[in-house]
């Protein structure tokens, strides 16, 4: 399969996969036409280029530059600048166009933050050496270290999560056509947004009063009112909260009444 690599004539391709978090995969090839590999079809756009592949990637690169021009009906600046491409997965590969049943993966990982660049885009393609070089143990914390509804945590979100539709929108403040369940209990939650130019993306909800929520930062597209979106009940991590709202302390993953740094400027008597 590999055999075309060491050809008097080369016959290569190279071919890129992108798989956005929301399902959505393109495939691009610097070849001047599509090529289908593996049962995917792979667009020819020239314009994207993977900089400096090599045949044996240093152990000391860190990534790989993606660039190109922007395409309309593929990539565009609307998208970039949303971050729907942010995290993407990616496939790197070498084909043989002649035959593009014989194929090697060069390289595979995830996109950095995208970034505009006079009418380009740039990201990095982070492999598994940046995902070796995170820290893999947890530290203690006061706070719980598990996500609201994730295996750890366990709290089913079947109950807590519903569809809203938008009434107003003002910047980051958005009013919605029903109240929160307690008090900020939207706060430190998640909006999904189901229509518009927003659909797919969400947004972190930094606080709630009544129906009225508080984003992290505003929509990157204007908000119609009767736009609908998926709406999760959020978390503090306090322990009170895990005990009270959710009667969950069992499973709360932190240490609350550890002492702090603070009890070594303690005086006597304090």
């Amino acid at each position: 399969m590999t055999d075309f690599l060491a050809g008097e004539t080369l016959t290569i391709a190279l071919c890129w996969r992108l798989e956005r978090r929301d399902g959505v995969a393109m495939g691009f090839t610097a070849h001047d036409r599509s090529l289908l590999v593996d049962g995917f079809r792979y667009r020819a756009a020239p314009g994207v280029v993977p900089s400096a592949v090599e045949a044996a990637l240093p152990a000391e690169r860190s990534a790989i530059e993606l660039s190109g021009a922007l395409t309309a009906d593929a990539i565009t600046a609307a998208d970039l600048r949303a971050g729907r491409w942010d995290g993407a997965a990616v496939r790197l590969l070498a084909v043989d166009w002649t035959d593009p049943r014989r194929f090697v993966e060069l390289a595979r990982g995830v996109l950095g933050p995208v970034r505009l660049e006079r009418g380009a885009f740039h990201a990095a393609l982070q492999g598994l050496e940046g995902t070796l070089s995170q820290r893999i143990t947890e530290v203690t914390s006061p706070e719980c270290r598990a996500e609201l509804g994730d295996r750890r945590c366990r709290v089913d979100l079947s109950l807590r999560r519903q569809i809203v539709r938008v009434i107003a929108a003002a910047g980051s403040e958005i009013t919605l056509d029903r109240a929160e369940p307690a008090p900020n209990g939207w706060g430190w939650g998640r909006l999904r947004w189901l229509d518009g130019e927003n659909g797919g993306l969400a947004d972190p909800i930094l606080a709630s009063a009544g129906a009225v929520i508080t984003l992290a930062a505003a929509p990157r597209f204007a908000l119609l009112p009767g736009t609908r979106a998926e709406i999760v009940e959020g978390c503090d991590k306090s322990f009170a909260a895990c005990r009270d709202r959710f009667g969950n302390w069992e499973n709360f993953r932190g240490e609350p009444h550890l002492p702090g740094t603070d009890l070594l400027t303690r005086y006597p008597g304090e």
